[in-house]
């Protein structure tokens, strides 16, 4: 597996991460035995980073990452990425104390086995809290605490991720970024480049769309986010599709199906063009092992050549532009 060392975090990371929300059952059905499988494909196919969330099935995503590293003789090779501030009920900005800090982060500690968390990331607070420098000194006094390594941030706008940019030891920006989300190539990932922040890209697949197998009669289950959050109702409609409308995202991805090399997939190129522009680490989820391995395998895809990448622009310019260019 390739890596990318990340300045700010201290250490190298594997280009092809997993994103575990789907192990903790929120909205896809894994057994507890299946998200053993996928976690292990993952690791034999060289990923060494797994992100989850203390709420990714109230915590089930941390146990089960727990329960895979527990007594591994390479535990030290794997780095694990949470988040923390979507418990809070209501989610608001009061919610943020040092108090709460300590208590979520105690739990994910419990959760995963370990005395000090890899790296915390806030997990898409309210945009007012990107602002508040009180905010970012409780993190430090939680890695002065020995609670956590390393701090990062969740972010749903381009204009969050450069709030957070000011902040000297910030360590990492998970951010939507994908073909069908590129406004972070204009103004994040550089100026993350220059100050040594890893890009943990998210949505890497913009919720399957990517994959190319959908078509415009395809269903998902009714607790998948992919059928309750189309509009934005439930949570920011930028977790799904993107914020691409579905139908629109179809097209468009019959477009980028169509520039795929021969022996590869649909869902390994938009990996792969993720790596070509230069993010730290990518994120995609799997539910099988299949998609664990195939996944992973994306981190040898080759470059793509300057007439395809162009190509992936226009259909961005066509399809997507207008639904989430101004928007996040």
């Amino acid at each position: 597996m390739r890596t990318t060392m990340v300045p700010k975090l201290g250490r190298e990371i594997s280009l092809v991460g997993l994103g575990t929300w789907q192990l903790g059952g929120d909205w896809a059905t894994v057994g507890d035995e299946a998200a053993q499988e996928v976690l292990a494909a993952s690791a034999d196919a060289g990923t060494r980073l797994f992100d989850t969330a203390d709420v990714y099935g109230d915590g089930r995503s941390e146990k089960a990452i727990g329960r895979f590293l527990a007594g591994r003789e390479d535990r030290d090779d794997f780095v694990v990425f949470t988040k923390m501030g979507r418990r809070a009920t209501p989610h608001e900005e009061s919610a943020y104390t040092l108090d709460n800090f300590r208590r979520w982060t105690d739990r994910s500690r419990e959760n995963l086995g370990v005395e000090t968390l890899d790296l915390v990331q806030l997990h898409c607070p309210p945009t007012s809290i990107y602002e508040q420098q009180r905010v970012y000194d409780d993190l430090r006094t939680l890695q002065q605490d020995g609670a956590i390594a390393r701090w990062g941030v969740s972010v749903e706008l381009v204009d969050e991720a450069l709030a957070a940019l000011e902040q000297p030891d910030l360590a990492t920006i998970q951010i939507i970024v994908n073909i069908f989300r590129r406004k972070p190539l204009e103004r994040v990932l550089p100026l993350a480049a220059e100050r040594g922040v890893g890009i943990i890209a998210r949505l890497p697949l913009a919720s399957g769309l990517l994959s190319g197998k959908y078509d415009e009669h395809t269903t998902f289950a009714p607790e998948d986010h992919r059928t309750w959050n189309r509009d934005g109702s439930k949570m920011n409609i930028g977790e799904t599709f993107s914020g691409i409308p579905f139908e629109v995202g179809v097209q468009a991805a019959r477009e980028v199906a169509a520039l795929t090399p021969e022996g590869w997939t649909t869902a390994q190129m938009a990996l792969g063009w993720l790596a070509q522009v230069g993010v730290a680490t990518m994120i995609p989820g799997a539910s099988k092992v299949s998609q664990a391995q195939s996944n992973a395998a994306a981190a040898d895809f080759p470059e793509l050549p300057a007439e395809t990448m162009d190509r992936l622009e226009q259909i961005f310019d066509e399809y997507c532009r207008e639904h989430v260019h101004d928007v996040f």
